[in-house]
């Protein structure tokens, strides 16, 4: 069976973006998340298919997937690509985004599903092919808690204060997870892999 990882840098205080959901990487006008440094070519060759589209084009990145072949993401994830022009910010990979707001895609390469997460991902687990990649937001991460069984945080030496939660809830649950794998670079970014206890 497939398994969900949930894939996403965060700042140390536990922030996936900015208040207004904004793009995080430093790249991008009031950026945070560090993009460059001794972090960047590991991640690159260990998730090839995580890098949008025109960053691979620009980067001359032709990697085949390694570990994902599908690509889970809300509205509000998916429209920071569609802003810079780009309706599929990850043609290498499936594109299923998550709405209830947006009424039918703008492009016959990413699927708008209204439904239910849980049962999608449920759907999705049972088909053949690579593990599925849940790159944000923090809402869809809570709803599809029960289905994740992998996280990869990236976290960067920032604290933002507020913003968008790793898990958006205002509900207290402890869930324990064993960490799998740690790198830490002299940027200090920490990449933490987790399984759930």
């Amino acid at each position: 069976m497939r398994e969900l990882t949930y894939f996403i840098a965060s700042s140390l205080d536990g922030f996936v973006a900015d208040p207004g959901g904004g793009d995080p990487t430093d790249l991008s006008p009031g950026g945070f998340f560090l993009a460059q440094g001794d972090h960047s070519v590991p991640l690159m060759t260990a998730y090839p298919e995580t890098l949008p589209g025109a960053v691979r084009e620009a980067l001359g990145i032709d990697a085949e997937n390694r570990v994902f072949d599908t690509v889970l993401m809300g509205r509000k994830t998916w429209e920071l690509g569609r802003d810079l022009g780009h309706t599929n910010s990850y043609p290498r990979l499936r594109n299923i985004v998550f709405t209830q707001t947006l009424p039918e895609s703008p492009d016959p390469t990413v699927e708008f599903v209204a439904t239910d997460p849980v049962q999608r991902v449920q759907d999705l687990k049972r088909e053949d092919g690579l593990c599925l990649w849940l790159c944000g937001g923090g809402g869809l991460a809570e709803s599809l808690w029960p289905e994740i069984d992998r996280l990869v945080i990236k976290v960067n030496p920032v604290l933002i204060g507020t913003g968008v939660k790793l898990f958006t809830t205002d509900n207290f649950a402890v869930r324990r997870l064993n960490l799998q794998a740690h790198q830490v670079y002299e940027s200090g970014i920490a990449v933490l892999t987790y399984t759930k206890a």
